[in-house]
């Protein structure tokens, strides 16, 4: 019986796993005719700001196919997020009790929207930002020429950090409900969570005090978001009981 059930349990898995794929590779050839359009896109940020007479380079011979590609292909990831995890929550809602569903539903929709407000923050405020100080600090008669596949390379992980900073209030929010720490032990930290974001701000950020803060200080609004969230819950909760 435990078999069966266990078996059931990996049909259903690469089931869910199998559908997730096909709507990836779905988005992504719906979108593959616009690679280059989205590569402009993405570039926008630093095209802005290069002068008249610079541009982007490929210095490798496949990068102008390859690179639009990739980039494509994680648009396409990102699209189709709220299915993947939709997919993630049917597999393991049905083993959770109703009060658990509830919560669990969610932290899974708060993640998934502080992740795209993450990757939006990054495009319209930190980029531009970014970008305008090194070009407006690069010596003169130096011509800016960034190469595509390293400029995709830096907005992804860019992105990628803002994205998991973000998630900050969610991590917060199930160590107080969880147990692990309380809202007083957290606030009694703070002098060592606002350097520490800006130790991590130092290191996955360039090497320039506006990028760094631009990670930093909302990473510690963000900290200090999701212990007021908790608590808020943790309030209702009691009166609830």
């Amino acid at each position: 019986m435990e078999k069966s059930s266990f078996l059931g349990h990996l049909q259903e898995l690469r089931s869910r796993i199998l559908k997730s794929l096909v709507v990836i590779l779905t988005c992504f050839l719906a979108l593959v005719y616009f690679s280059n359009d989205i590569y402009l896109i993405l570039s926008e940020p630093l095209l802005s700001f290069l002068p008249d007479d610079s541009s982007m380079i490929a210095t490798e011979v496949a990068s102008p196919f390859l690179t639009p590609l990739k980039l494509t292909f994680y648009v396409s990831l990102l699209l189709s997020m709220p299915f993947l995890l939709n997919q993630i929550w049917k597999f393991i809602a049905p083993g959770m009790y109703e009060n658990e569903k509830s919560l669990s539903f969610l932290l899974m929709l708060s993640s998934l929207i502080l992740f795209y407000l993450g990757v939006l923050f990054t495009y319209f405020l930190v980029l531009p930002l970014v970008f305008s100080f090194f070009t407006a600090a690069a010596p003169d008669g130096i011509l800016i020429m960034t190469d595509i596949s390293r400029y995709l390379d830096f907005v992804l992980s860019m992105m990628f950090a803002f994205s998991i900073a973000f998630e900050i209030p969610v991590f917060i929010f199930l160590l107080i409900w969880s147990g692990i720490s309380s809202s007083e032990s957290l606030r009694s930290k703070r002098p060592y969570v606002i350097i520490g974001c800006f130790t991590v701000g130092m290191l996955v950020t360039p090497p320039d005090v506006i990028s760094q803060s631009l990670l930093a200080i909302p990473a510690w609004i963000l900290f200090e978001l999701g212990i007021v969230m908790a608590n808020l819950f943790v309030k209702k909760t009691e009166e609830k009981l």
